[in-house]
Order: C-alpha cells, then sequence, then structure tokens
C-alpha cells in the first residue's frame, strides 16, 4: 500500500473520516465475493461505530448529517467551558467581588511560652501522659483557689509590645460563662472590660505578601491584648464517647483582637502569619499554628458599595482556623457564601461556623453568642493585674530585633532577595536565619584570613551564595529530587545548630567553593555525603583525600579549546563580522560546545566565555 497523504490521516484521526480511495475503504465497502455491483452507501464516522444500529428511513430520503467538528477542537471547547462553569478561581483571583466590600476581624489566640497555668503552680505539659498535670483548681475541685503566677506576665507584655500596644497600669479579670465538657468550672477567666493591653498596630509592607489592592503597606489595629484560660483537650472515639485531657486547662493564652480594618483575604492571612512570626521572635508563643500553638477565628461580613452610608453587613465567625492558607480559604468561601445568600434575598444570621480542611464551604456550628449570653462579670477571686512602668522600659529595651529589620539588613546589606529572606526568618521558627548567620561569618573569617591585600571582599557576593545553599541546596536534600536518600528531615536547634549537616562543615564547603577551589558539581556531591554521614572526617578532608581540588584549564588550553570549537562553525562566525548587534545567543551556543568539549571539572563557565568572548571580539568590526 502506498504512503497515505497527511490531508487525509489527518481527517482520520481527528474526524473518524475515512477516504473514498484506497484499501481499506475499499474492503469494506465491496464484500470478497461480489467484484461489481450498485455503489455503496457514505460510511458513518468511526465514532458511530459502536452505536445502537440505524433503523432505515422507509421515505428512502437522503438525511443530511451536521458537520463533524474536529475532535481536537471538540475536546478543547469542552474543557473551556468546564472551566467557565467549574473550575475554581485562584485564590490570587479572589481577592475582589466586584460590587460588593470585605470587612475582616481576627482574633488570635496563642499560648504562651511560660513554665505553669495561669492561675495553678501545674506544669504546661504538651505531649505527657493524659491528665497527669492537674492542679485541684484546674478541674475546679470545690473550695480552690485562683492563684496569678507572675511568670505568665513576662511572656504576655512581649507579645503585646511587639504589636506596638499600650501597656494599661492596671487590668482585671473576668468570668465568661458558658457550659461545655471542656471547661470544668462551667465559665473561663478572661479579661473582658479591662485588658493588660490596648490600641497597638501592625504594619503589612507588600513584601510580606498582602494582596496587590492594598498598594505597598497597610496598617492593621489591634483593639487589644488580653489574658485568659485554655479549656481542657478533647479526644473524640468511637460510639460517640469523649475522652477529656485537663493536662491543657488553665493553659495561659494571650487573645489579640484586631480591628475590622482587613478587606482583602490574602491580606489577613499574611497578618496572621507576621503575628506569628513577631510572637516567636519575642519568644512569647511556645509554638505555631502547624503544632497547635497559635489558633485564629475569624469574623466575616460584606456589604454593597453602591451605598457608601452603609453600616457594616452582620458578621459570622469562623473558629480555630489552624493554618494560614486555611484563613485566607475560610475567608474566601464565607464571603461567597454570603453574597450568594444577599443576592437571593434572604438575611445573614449571626453565627458561629467552622471549617475543614481542603473543604471549599463553611458549615454552621451553633448559634452567635452575645455579651448577654456568656453573662461577663468581674471575677470576684482574683485581685486586679497592677503592672510598674519600670517592668515595661525594661523589656522594650530588652526586645530582640525585630522581624522587619532583619528583613532590611538581610535584603539591603547582605543582598538577597526579598523572597529569599522572608523565607529564611519564616522557616524552622527563626533557627534557619540564626543557621545561615553562622555559616555566612564563618565563611567571612575564612576569606579575611587569606585576604592578602586587605581590601576584603564585599559581602553581598558572598552572602547571596550561603542564603542560596542554605535555603535551596538543603531543601533540596530532603526533597524528592534526592530520591530514596532524602529520608530524614533536617533539624534546627533555636540558636542554629544542625545535626544533620553542622554550620562549620557547610562553611568550609562554602569557602572552597567560592574561592574555586571546587566545582559546583562537587559541592553539591560533598553536601549530599555530608547529609548522609559520609565524611568521617570532614569536607576539607575528604576533597583532599579523593583529589577533588579544581584544575582549572590554563590560557593556552583555553585557547586550544577555542580554536577546535570554532572549527566548522563558519556561518556562526559570520553572523557575528556582519551582526550590528551582537548576537548573545550565538555566543552562548559556541560556549555550551566548548562546555561538552572540555573537561567539565575542569573548566570554570566565566572564563571560559571570557576567552570565546575576546576570540569573537577581534573578529567584529572596529567600534571606530
Amino acid at each position: 500500500m502506498g504512503r497515505v497523504p497527511v490531508g487525509e490521516l489527518s481527517r482520520y484521526l481527528l474526524a473518524g473520516r475515512l477516504s473514498t480511495n484506497g484499501c481499506l475503504t475499499s474492503f469494506r465497502r465491496t464484500p470478497r465475493s461480489r467484484l461489481v455491483g450498485p455503489a455503496p452507501p457514505t460510511l458513518r464516522p468511526l465514532r458511530t461505530f459502536h452505536a445502537a444500529k440505524e433503523q432505515p428511513d422507509p421515505t428512502h430520503q437522503q438525511v443530511q448529517t451536521p458537520p463533524t467538528v474536529p475532535l481536537r477542537k471538540k475536546l478543547k471547547d469542552e474543557a473551556k467551558q468546564a472551566r467557565k462553569q467549574g473550575k475554581k478561581k485562584s485564590n490570587a483571583d479572589s481577592q475582589t467581588v466586584e460590587g460588593w466590600e470585605l470587612t475582616v476581624g481576627i482574633e488570635i489566640h496563642a499560648q504562651l511560652n511560660t513554665p505553669c497555668k495561669l492561675f495553678s503552680s501545674a506544669t504546661t505539659s504538651f505531649n505527657d501522659d493524659p491528665n497527669s498535670h492537674v492542679a485541684l483548681f484546674d478541674v475546679a475541685m470545690p473550695g480552690s483557689q485562683p492563684i496569678f503566677q507572675t511568670g505568665t506576665l513576662i511572656p504576655a507584655l512581649r507579645a503585646a509590645l511587639s504589636l506596638n500596644c499600650d501597656i494599661q497600669p492596671v487590668s482585671r479579670f473576668d468570668r465568661k460563662h458558658y457550659f461545655w465538657w471542656d471547661q470544668p468550672s462551667g465559665y473561663q477567666i478572661t479579661q473582658y472590660y479591662q485588658p493588660f493591653a490596648k490600641n497597638g498596630h501592625i504594619t503589612l509592607l507588600a513584601r510580606d505578601g498582602i494582596a496587590p489592592e492594598d498598594g505597598k503597606s497597610v496598617t492593621i489595629g489591634i483593639k487589644q491584648v488580653q489574658m485568659e484560660q485554655d479549656t481542657a483537650k478533647t479526644l473524640a472515639h468511637n460510639d460517640n464517647t469523649q475522652w477529656l485531657d485537663f493536662n491543657r486547662v488553665g493553659a495561659p493564652l494571650i487573645e489579640i483582637i484586631t480591628e475590622p480594618e482587613l478587606h482583602h483575604p490574602r491580606t489577613a492571612a499574611v497578618l496572621v502569619r507576621k503575628i506569628q512570626l513577631l510572637l516567636s521572635t519575642v519568644d512569647a508563643c511556645v509554638s505555631g499554628m502547624e503544632t497547635g500553638g497559635l489558633r485564629a477565628d475569624v469574623n466575616v461580613s460584606v456589604r454593597r458599595t453602591d451605598d457608601p452610608s452603609q453600616t457594616l453587613g452582620t458578621r459570622t465567625e469562623i473558629k480555630n482556623l489552624s493554618t494560614i492558607k486555611a484563613v485566607e480559604d475560610a475567608i474566601i468561601a464565607e464571603r461567597d457564601r454570603q453574597i450568594r445568600e444577599l443576592d437571593a434575598g434572604r438575611q445573614i444570621s449571626s453565627e458561629t461556623r467552622g471549617w475543614s480542611i481542603g473543604s471549599t464551604e463553611t458549615r454552621r456550628l451553633r448559634g452567635k453568642e452575645g455579651e448577654v449570653d456568656y453573662r461577663y462579670m468581674p471575677d470576684p477571686d482574683i485581685a486586679p493585674l497592677v503592672i510598674g512602668s519600670d517592668l515595661i522600659a525594661h523589656l522594650k529595651q530588652s526586645l530582640p530585633v525585630t522581624p522587619d529589620t532583619e528583613l532590611d539588613k538581610l535584603i539591603s546589606y547582605f543582598g538577597l532577595t526579598p523572597k529569599d529572606a522572608l523565607s529564611l526568618i519564616n522557616i524552622d521558627n527563626g533557627a534557619r536565619v540564626e543557621y545561615f548567620y553562622r555559616v555566612l561569618y564563618s565563611v567571612q573569617d575564612m576569606i579575611a584570613a587569606d585576604d592578602l591585600d586587605g581590601e576584603g571582599a564585599d559581602v553581598k557576593t558572598y552572602a547571596a551564595l550561603v542564603g542560596n545553599w542554605t535555603l535551596h541546596e538543603l531543601g533540596r536534600l530532603t526533597s524528592s529530587k534526592a530520591g530514596p536518600h532524602g529520608t530524614v528531615d533536617l533539624t534546627f536547634a533555636p540558636d542554629g545548630d544542625c545535626a544533620q549537616v553542622p554550620d562549620a562543615e557547610l562553611s568550609q564547603l562554602l569557602y572552597h567553593l567560592y574561592r574555586k577551589h571546587i566545582t559546583g558539581k562537587v559541592a553539591k556531591e560533598l553536601l549530599m555525603a555530608l547529609y548522609l554521614g559520609e565524611l568521617e572526617d570532614g569536607v576539607r578532608s575528604a576533597i583532599d583525600t579523593h583529589d577533588l581540588w579544581f584544575k582549572e584549564y590554563s590560557l593556552e588550553e583555553y585557547e586550544a579549546l577555542v580554536d577546535e570549537v570554532l572549527e566548522g562553525e563558519d556561518k556562526v562566525l559570520q553572523e557575528f563580522a556582519t551582526s550590528a548587534k551582537f548576537p548573545q545567543g550565538k555566543l552562548m551556543f559556541l560556549l555550551g560546545k566548548m562546555m561538552r568539549a572540555g573537561q567539565t571539572e575542569r573548566i570554570d563557565p566565566a572564563n571560559a566565555e571570557k576567552v570565546i568572548r575576546t576570540r569573537i571580539e577581534s573578529l567584529r568590526p572596529s567600534a571606530a
């Protein structure tokens, strides 16, 4: 059989139509037992071969078949329609809804970093055996009295000062009444009327990742910060059985209440992340959202933008959001739900709603309690809390550097990108940036030790290298790219010490890489060996033992390699000689050919490019 024309093959593959010429159609059209006879009927498209057999038209009239749509176009149209109807928009495209204004306020509950509970000397415990650290007051035994533990005040004050709050000289505790199995006394002790801190604020910048609609920065007010008790931990079991662990009852919390000044879901999520970072920086919080040490409740309301005088809409509260992403996703889902309800002519009920990771809708939990339902009242068993100005002044002076100041230093002085600088500060609860500094200053000392002219290297030239390896190369060790080797997570102590990749060894490796004593390929292999514990005597010893030092080509060897690469490239060389604009792409082509032709472990790409560029420049017309 002869070659099938491309056009006929296209019609067969995309539209299921067979050509009237050729052996395949002839085979179906003409039975073997009959060589001559009437013309066969027109074949139907292939996609209808397995349909029910059609009944013959009794009128014997020719039926007009609709034009066949090519399969590729049909699939493309179906995919486009599916995107219009069912595909969820990305969060980046869901920050606003035309004709509507979103308003969000956030309440953040953070567990304080203290050794004891708020009103008893029982130890705060999160991983010990259930009900192993419980005082009489924690379970509301008759006759037991609350005794305020002054040690819980220090981390609470550090948190409030980091949020730029005014510390109140006198504050008081109140009882918030509600009856649930996780609250033995039937009320929670909190600070509703007179909290210990008020009138704070936090500024979010564009580099923090706020919604583009908020511009370069946005400042959110902190209404108040109050101290309060945590509740028991509920463990659900089969047969509708709930077990209670009272180790957590009475654990000291702070509740941070923002003003309702957030209008974009992304910015709300960034606010929670930045507050978590601030609390970690000042050592006020036990842990982050990932480990349950911080939870967020968001209050969401919407109103139409066509009437500026309209009051804020009825708000609903979404409880216990446990991840940064959940904050953004839940706000978007609840905003869209409220808009649908109002568009349908229904009212928004003031209620408490829940959110599950991975869901697309919030769910109703219960009606929203108000101040009357909680029956707030001053706690008669606890004296007012008096905070001296000398304590506040001392804590202000001893606060660590703020994350924004740290970011400015990493970006402007050390030359890191804003994204890398933010990642260094955020991951591993600040331990990764401490690790970065330990490696950086070790590399700096080694560079200074062999600085013969005394001028010193620009810190940005090696800080960027250290930042890249501290973030990305270490990250690859435990990623899928490491294959079966990447099974052990990197662990960092708060001071930056890393058990798997000691900072002293990484700094030695990066120093030699920066000085071009070893190649990047060798450095990555050494890092993997270090991570796997295969370098018993360290990086330097491994380089010496296996003779991994970089032995670069001499200038004469580079030039000989250039001669080899340029042989047979007359057309490319002619383009260099005649082009008014330097053809950079062609230069990269020749450089790649040069890297392949030579020994990669002996070539410095930058030096190789200089040699080949010098040769090419000699072929171009002079500037005169």
